[in-house]
């Protein structure tokens, strides 16, 4: 019935939001002989000029309070995931990335485009950049992913337009999503006939195999609410409420010991992939090690006082 449900709603919407994107997704790669329709930039958003002494270019990485933004903004190639951006973005996620001082770390897109991420540049995959070059994007676009996976805190996508194809990917590669009504959602590569299939990856671990299936065999969009429902993104809030939103959520993280979140997220992780007994007869030694940890043993003595607790945020075990 949910299945079924999905179908019916996409193809309600799916012509109007499969122009879109397959539009969008055509001028951020510059195909020829195409038409494209202007799309409009804000004009009330902030230079996104890379500082001199920034080691990025196709990016704005700040860091305040233990929460780490980092701001895709590429516009002449509409975010695509190029490679620079794809090492960009790898080496913004995993610096420093056991300082005790990092606590959450969120993706995002300047306001100046209405497009998230519009995935790989396909100019750098064209067969006259070679087999290598092709192996060296692919390869470094799936270590990209991992070092999210791998990540000792968690990693958000805060999403207000387009995400299509490797950038569809690359939110569904977050621990979770937030995002914007306006904004939408699509695996197109196949119209272009280089089908999303690392998309796929991480498409169909977030939503059901029927949905997973409809968006990289159709290439058609799923609008916000389409993507909340089939649990592609975990939340939908109106545009002027996706900052405070992301604050909110950061507050609730940072009020945790670290040590603990990190040990939760890597076992959480872990027991998707293992059967139900093992998973949790796994789960036996990681709640165990948790009980070890100072930390908790902080958590429980400030419950029982009724007091908040006073984190160390390390891995100490008791002695």
């Amino acid at each position: 019935m949910y299945q079924h449900k999905v179908l019916v709603i996409a193809r309600s919407f799916g012509q109007q939001l499969h122009l879109r994107a397959t539009t969008a997704f055509i001028s951020c790669h510059g195909l020829k002989g195409t038409k494209t329709r202007h799309l409009s930039v804000s004009s009330a958003t902030r230079n996104a000029d890379a500082s001199s002494d920034s080691p990025y270019t196709l990016l704005r990485v700040t860091q305040q309070n233990g929460l780490r933004t980092i701001t895709m903004n590429d516009k002449k190639t509409r975010n695509s995931l190029s490679l620079q951006m794809m090492n960009e973005l790898n080496s913004a996620i995993t610096k420093d990335k056991a300082a005790l001082d990092l606590r959450c770390i969120v993706i995002t897109a300047s306001n100046e485009s209405p497009i998230f991420s519009s995935g790989h540049n396909l100019k750098e995959m064209t067969s006259d950049q070679g087999v290598a070059t092709q192996k060296n994007i692919v390869s470094t676009c799936t270590d990209l992913m991992l070092s999210i996976r791998n990540a000792e805190v968690p990693v958000i996508a805060q999403v207000n337009g387009l995400a299509a194809a490797a950038g569809c990917q690359l939110v569904a590669a977050c621990d979770f999503s937030i995002a914007t009504e306006k904004s939408s959602f699509s695996t197109p590569g196949a119209s272009f006939g280089l089908f999303c299939s690392t998309p796929g990856v991480a498409v169909s671990r977030k939503v059901s195999r029927s949905t997973a299936a409809f968006m990289v065999l159709t290439g058609q969009a799923l609008n916000a609410e389409e993507a909340l429902r089939a649990e592609l993104i975990t939340k939908v809030v109106p545009e002027e409420k996706l900052d405070s939103c992301i604050q909110e959520i950061y507050k609730n993280i940072s009020s945790k010991s670290r040590s603990v979140i990190c040990l939760g997220k890597q076992f959480f992780y872990e027991q998707l992939e293992m059967s139900y007994e093992k998973a949790l007869r796994d789960g036996e030694n990681v709640m165990i090690r948790n009980l070890q940890l100072k930390d908790c043993q902080e958590g429980l003595q400030s419950f029982k006082a009724k007091r908040h607790p006073v984190w160390s945020h390390t891995d100490d075990a008791l002695s």
